[in-house]
């Protein structure tokens, strides 16, 4: 069964097909794997919508493998963290982002190289807006910083004012839950829909979940294939060596054993 979305319609004139992941959160066994897997789904081009680092031990090969592949990338609410002081982070992000900054001074690479990932952290973009495509991180009312939680489908005037910021499409991450948000409040997992939506006329905005710390109690990384083609959205879920990357977190003090836990777990 494909889940539809009411009358179908081209979602643009120019047909790609898109690969967009999100909150990889310096997780290198996971974006691996998923980048491998994209490369088996005849990808255009690949979107990156923020989180690139923070929680994760890997933050600077995450970096390299995001400027090297993606075409396009959106800053996240803890690549900003980077950049900047951190804003409502609880002691366990706090902590794991002033360890993934002198990771990011102190790491692997020439002076060149920390430069460059610094100078691309700088200048990523809030969000992407390409008409009736809109890309964010967090929401598109606050690019970066707002959560779109699955309940909030239950606040009808909050889903009224996100809808109202964008034309047809809005693709987000934040929450590391996947699925698909509808003008009619539901919200439509990718168990609900067999991993496919249908696109039509219907504004929607998808959570293209987490490719480094899912958090739906599925621990196998998720990303989301934009197929204009097709007018689908196809939600893909890729396993990876996450005992390897929860190994590397227990070895670091800095980082909470809690965050390697949680990878073997999906929340």
């Amino acid at each position: 069964m494909v889940a539809t979305g009411s009358e179908s319609s081209s979602i643009r004139n120019d047909q790609v097909k898109r690969a967009l992941i999100s909150d990889i959160h310096g997780n290198l066994e996971a974006l691996e794997a998923v980048l491998a897997d994209i490369a088996t789904q005849d990808v255009d081009e690949i979107y990156c919508l923020g989180d690139i680092i923070g929680y994760g031990p890997n933050p600077c090969e995450c970096l390299d493998l995001v400027m090297s592949r993606a075409k396009k990338t959106i800053l996240g609410n803890h690549d900003q963290a980077a950049l900047f002081d951190p804003d409502g982070f609880n002691p366990m992000a706090l902590q794991a982002i002033y360890w993934t900054r002198d990771q990011l001074d102190n790491g692997p690479g020439t002076s060149n190289q920390i430069n460059d990932r610094w100078d691309f952290l700088g200048e990523l973009p809030r969000q992407i807006d390409e008409g009736q495509y809109k890309f964010v991180h967090g929401s598109p009312r606050d690019p970066t910083n707002e959560y779109v939680f699955p309940e909030y489908v239950f606040d009808t005037r909050k889903m009224e004012i996100l809808f109202g910021k964008i034309e047809h499409l809005c693709f987000m991450g934040h929450t590391h839950l996947p699925g698909v948000f509808t003008t009619e409040c539901d919200f439509i997992t990718p168990d609900d829909c067999d991993f496919t939506y249908k696109v039509g006329k219907e504004k929607l905005m998808v959570n293209v979940g987490s490719v480094g710390q899912p958090r739906d109690d599925n621990n196998k990384s998720c990303y989301v294939v934009l197929d204009t083609d097709a007018n689908t959205i196809t939600f893909r879920r890729i396993d990876y060596d996450r005992n390897s990357t929860a190994d590397k977190i227990y070895n670091v003090p800095d980082l909470s054993d809690n965050l390697g836990d949680r990878l073997k777990h999906g929340r």
